[in-house]
Parts: structure tokens; C-alpha cells; sequence
């Protein structure tokens, strides 16, 4: 596999991007991945998207990158608005930008890290054990963060963390689930750690996956779990 650098939840934090990609020492045409909600929350959303789509960076679509594309469309008086984290995007997104955002998939596929190693695929939310990708609900790819007792899939912290009880036959790397922060298991690696909350923005350098984080600028919002 070519140099390739995975990063966490970015949430419109441009600076602790820019941040980030020094640290991994990330020069222009190497492969560059976003896990996921580039936009909402944070202080420069649109920054980032620019930034991405600029360094000609690959993203998967996220939450709350879902729900700024569905308050675009949904900007009329008989619709649910969008809530005002979303709102302040829709409102600075530029066309170049909406088309970028647009284009985002559910997932992306990396091909394998080494000889004989499994593919790593890189997603937003998460996967239900001894599904195969390509027979996921795409509702699960962006929101899941849990299975239940009961064997369910769930968008809550409850029961277990679903990367826990992963055993692809893929390799994931994922964001979403800042509430538990960095989490790494054989077959699956967590990397939102929380930075729009004051914590850190996570990478990781594959093929040798080495872990790279660098501190957020300050607590932009408080934690949750939407």
C-alpha cells in the first residue's frame, strides 16, 4: 500500500487539521483519507471542506455531513429546519464545496495494507458483524456506534462498541464515536477523539500504522452523541 493518512472527526476544525497533516509530515499528492463529519460544530467547517477538496483529499460522507446535504434540500416552511450547527454551514458551503460534500461516499476501500494482510476500508459510523459491506444498511455505515444485548445494531452507547465484536473479513478504520475515543481492536480502529469537544484530532499512517494526534485549539461545543 502507498503512504496513506486516515484522520478522525475534523468538525470544522481547520486549524487542528493543518496541525495534523504537519505532524504526519503529509506532503501534496500523497493519499489523504477524512473518516467522516467534515463539517458542523466546529469554527471553520467550510475551511475544511475547501482544504479537503483542494489537496485532493478522499472523505467518506458522516452524520452530520448527511445533515447539512439534507437541510440544503430541506429549506422550506413546511420542512423541519435544519438545527443552527448545520444552518451556519449550509450558509457558507460554496458551490465547489457542495459538490465535493455531494460526492462523498458511504465508504471507500483502500485495498490491502501489506502482502496477505485483509483490505482496510474506511466508513463513518459502523458495520453489523457477518454482514458484508456491500449488504450493509447505509444507516449503519454513517450512524451505528453500538450492538445492543440483544444482538441489534445501535446508534447509542449501549452494549457493546460494534468495532469490538468486528471480525471482517476487512480491516475498518472509522470516526463518529467520540464518547469512547480512540479504539483499537484486531479488526477495527476507531479515530474520533473528540477534538471539536477540547480533546485531540486523531491520524493514522498506513501502512505501518502509526498513530499521529495533535491537541485542539479549545472546547468549540460541548460532547454528544447525534
Amino acid at each position: 500500500m502507498e503512504r496513506t493518512i486516515v484522520v478522525g472527526d475534523v468538525h470544522g476544525c481547520r486549524e487542528e487539521l493543518e496541525a495534523l497533516l504537519r505532524a504526519c509530515a503529509w506532503t501534496r499528492g500523497e493519499r489523504l483519507i477524512l473518516a467522516g463529519d467534515l463539517v458542523a460544530k466546529g469554527p471553520d467547517s467550510q475551511g475544511v471542506v475547501q482544504l479537503a477538496r483542494e489537496s485532493g483529499a478522499l472523505a467518506v460522507r458522516g452524520n452530520h455531513d448527511e445533515h447539512v446535504l439534507r437541510g440544503r434540500a430541506t429549506l422550506a416552511p413546511d420542512v423541519k429546519p435544519p438545527r443552527p450547527e448545520h444552518r451556519q454551514v449550509i450558509e457558507t458551503l460554496t458551490p465547489p464545496d457542495w459538490l465535493y460534500l455531494e460526492s462523498l461516499p458511504l465508504l471507500l476501500r483502500l485495498g490491502a495494507e501489506g502482502p496477505g494482510q485483509p483490505e482496510a476500508v474506511v466508513l463513518h459510523g459502523g458495520a453489523v458483524p457477518g454482514v458484508p459491506l456491500d449488504q450493509q444498511d447505509p444507516a449503519n455505515l454513517i450512524n451505528m456506534r453500538s450492538m445492543t444485548a440483544a444482538g441489534a445494531p445501535s446508534r447509542r452507547i449501549e452494549g457493546l462498541p460494534w468495532a469490538a465484536v468486528w471480525r471482517g473479513p476487512e480491516r475498518i478504520i472509522f470516526g463518529h464515536d467520540a464518547i469512547r475515543g480512540l479504539q483499537q481492536y484486531p479488526w477495527a480502529l476507531g479515530l474520533d477523539t473528540g477534538c471539536v469537544y477540547g480533546n485531540r484530532l486523531t491520524a493514522v499512517i498506513l501502512p505501518e500504522r502509526r498513530l499521529v494526534s495533535v491537541p485542539a485549539r479549545r472546547s468549540y461545543v460541548g460532547p454528544d452523541v447525534r
